[in-house]
């Protein structure tokens, strides 16, 4: 077998692993199917003769593809951290983008998504490889320019901005989760009374100027009034995750991993007594979000 069908036929047989790792860097399909096939352009006119680890080696190349499509995105900001929000088509109206982009990112997780499109390009990258494909900190640092410290730094950071830090004991979040969970269940399935079951009867729903649809109230009051309210979007919560949104449970809808709102709730004795709807992109990028513990 000559190089160049032996680099084919190891190249096809990582290209499910390639385009997994894409994914989970740059949170498109599009992109990751771009960026594999750049790598295959690089890689076909390279020596192969002293490779040994053949998949290694086509990750690292394709991480560093990555790497500067990040980094390229965040200087042209072509792919900004939110897409503006509440009125978008996804409040009302399925998928635009291909069936299997959904099935991914729901794969691997639509709130881990949008919280790693908070991380730095080079954190990224490091929390990806170390923490999802197990890439050893040597090989990272080659990747992002950095020490093997440096590394290890970079995806420590992440790891801490991905999980939260200074949130509620796990117990707190447990119990808020199951209650915002029940909450999403209920609006997925249309059911006024379990809605109803999980509101404080004086409950508050806020909404900033971009969430409130035109002529609707910015400040709506009681559980009748909010549930009536939150029953129009059942559509939107199919594709709404639970998450930290600081330091308490609420849920972002972010279909496809791309963050339009995000609801902070404000849970006493197990009702939920307060829920503020963002979709302003500004307050956006100042909320920590973490991904829940599972």
């Amino acid at each position: 077998m000559n190089g160049n069908n032996w680099l084919a036929e190891k190249f096809e047989a990582s290209r499910a692993h390639l385009r997994a790792v894409a994914y989970r860097m740059l949170g498109s399909t599009g992109e990751a199917d771009e960026a594999v096939q750049e790598c295959w352009v690089r890689v076909s006119r390279s020596d192969t003769g002293a490779v040994e680890n053949p998949e290694g080696w086509l990750t690292t190349v394709l991480a560093r593809i990555c790497l500067n499509i990040l980094r390229s995105r965040k200087m042209r900001r072509e792919e900004p951290l939110v897409e503006s929000a509440a009125h978008s088509p996804v409040m009302d109206s399925g998928p635009r983008d291909p069936q299997d982009e959904a099935d991914l990112a729901e794969s691997v997780g639509l709130a881990l998504l949008v919280v790693l499109e908070r991380l730095t390009p080079a954190e990224r990258v490091a929390f990806v490889l170390h923490d999802v494909f197990g890439v050893s900190f040597d090989e990272i640092a080659s990747i992002v320019e950095r020490t093997p410290v440096a590394a290890r730094q970079l995806a420590s950071r992440a790891r801490r901005r991905v999980r939260g830090t200074g949130a509620p004991h796990d117990a707190n979040l447990s119990r808020e989760r199951q209650i915002v969970e029940a909450f999403l269940r209920a609006l997925r399935a249309g059911d006024i009374e379990a809605v109803l079951n999980v509101l404080d009867p004086d409950v508050t729903r806020r909404a900033d100027s971009v969430a409130a649809p035109p002529g609707a109230a910015r400040e709506l009051h009681g559980a009748a009034a909010v549930a009536k309210e939150a029953l129009k979007y059942t559509r939107a919560a199919r594709v709404a995750r639970s998450v930290v949104v600081d330091q308490s449970v609420g849920f972002v809808i972010a279909p496809r991993g791309r963050l339009r709102i995000a609801i902070r709730c404000t849970i006493k004795k197990g009702k939920i007594v307060s829920m503020d709807v963002i979709a302003d992109p500004a307050r956006l990028r100042k909320l920590k979000l973490a991904v829940l513990p599972k």
